[in-house]
């Protein structure tokens, strides 16, 4: 799925465009057990209640696509009787009617999601009528011929909420507030099957995390049974190891600036694309290349990629490459400077010693005090 279509999805959870069939729910403590549940028509919800349940399923496709929001792929044999997909699509064509299949999904993620604490399994089951569109983009509601039907799971952690003091307007007095167990913003959470080129994709599903340096793998491979990429934090890692390893002794300033220099660019000219940009082992050899890495370097490139990332690994550019901010840091000192103003940095022999030289420019500030920034003519 791509940012538009996940828009488009999103756009459902509101009253006036909302077309949820049900809802079902499952609370566990923190030992695993099941406290409670409950199954509803959504629309029968009271009007406040639907709000709050709009919230957290809008918060469910929230982040950035390629960090938090991560489109998987299920495996042939997750298609076959008895596997991942099978199951949730079996669950999907029951619309959340049948309570031995929903029984059987909560125990699959209590075995699976491993958290500290109580939280709630949310599902849903919508049917949504997907309206044409003209080739420039313009919905025709009276134009449809698409049916996407899917469920969308949510898992929120349960918070007792924090003591503190709360004003009784009956009584007119300050008193100890009562503390109550609040569902907070989910954790984790999918979407199946996919809506990619606004149709269903039972082959795929959207995946959710809040910390995208936190996957639950342990998670997906049970429950969902999907191969899943590195986490944003880590193909980060990867790739400055990826870095130091294949440049080694000419790994420098320059250098260094050059390969991000080649990265803006390659997002630069795909910033209309509505998917994020990915970039596989040969597109990061060839990222190096261009950026004018010698190819004597290169020779190695291949297994030093396989030991830091993994041989079939593949990185999202906006995660390996902050597009806002430079940042040069010694064990004493750190430097930002903007990513359009490089040209400002350069390196020189000053006395002896190595010394990284910024251009000071017309106007400074010390501790947000304009200083004079002239050099005196001797």
């Amino acid at each position: 799925m791509v940012k538009h279509e996940i828009a488009e999805i999103k756009k459902l959870f509101t009253q006036n465009k909302c077309s949820i069939t049900r809802i079902c729910g499952c609370y566990v403590d923190g030992e695993k057990n099941k406290k409670t549940e409950l199954k509803e028509a959504f629309l029968a919800l009271p009007e406040e209640e639907m709000f709050k349940y709009f919230e957290i399923l809008r918060k469910t496709l929230s982040g950035s696509l390629g960090k938090n929001l991560i489109n998987l792929e299920f495996p042939l044999k997750a298609e076959e009787e008895g596997g991942t997909q099978e199951f949730l699509y079996r669950l999907k064509e029951s619309k959340l009617k049948d309570d031995a299949l929903l029984e059987e999904f909560y125990d699959k993620i209590i075995e699976s999601y491993e958290y500290v604490g109580n939280y709630l399994i949310l599902i849903i089951h919508d049917v949504y009528d997907v309206p044409g569109k003209t080739s420039d983009g313009i919905e025709m509601d009276d134009a449809s011929d698409e049916i996407y039907e899917y469920i969308m799971v949510s898992i929120c952690p349960v918070n007792l909420s924090k003591p503190g003091l709360s004003y009784n307007a009956v009584e007119n007095t300050f008193q100890n507030r009562i503390r109550d167990w609040v569902v907070a913003p989910p954790e984790t959470g999918f979407l199946f099957p996919a809506f990619n080129d606004r149709s269903t994709d039972l082959h795929s599903l959207l995946y959710y995390t809040k910390d995208a340096n936190n996957l639950k793998e342990d998670f997906v491979t049970l429950m969902l049974d999907c191969p899943l990429p590195l986490a944003a934090g880590n193909q980060k890692e990867s790739f400055q190891t990826i870095i130091e390893e294949t440049l080694e002794e000419t790994c420098t300033i320059e250098n260094v600036i050059s390969i991000h220099e080649k990265l803006t660019e390659l997002i630069e000219e795909h910033k209309e694309d509505p998917a994020p940009l990915i970039l596989d082992k040969e597109e990061v050899k060839g990222v190096l290349a261009n950026s004018g890495v010698a190819n004597e370097k290169l020779n190695n490139f291949d297994k030093l990629y396989d030991a830091a990332a993994g041989s079939n690994a593949q990185m999202v550019v906006e995660n390996v490459v902050n597009t806002r901010s430079f940042e040069v840091k010694t064990p004493d000192v750190v430097i930002k400077v903007s990513p359009d103003r490089l040209d400002l940095i350069e390196t020189k022999e000053i006395n002896g010693r190595k010394c990284l030289v910024i251009d000071l420019g017309s106007s400074v500030e010390v501790n947000g005090i304009a200083v004079r920034n002239h050099i005196e003519e001797e």
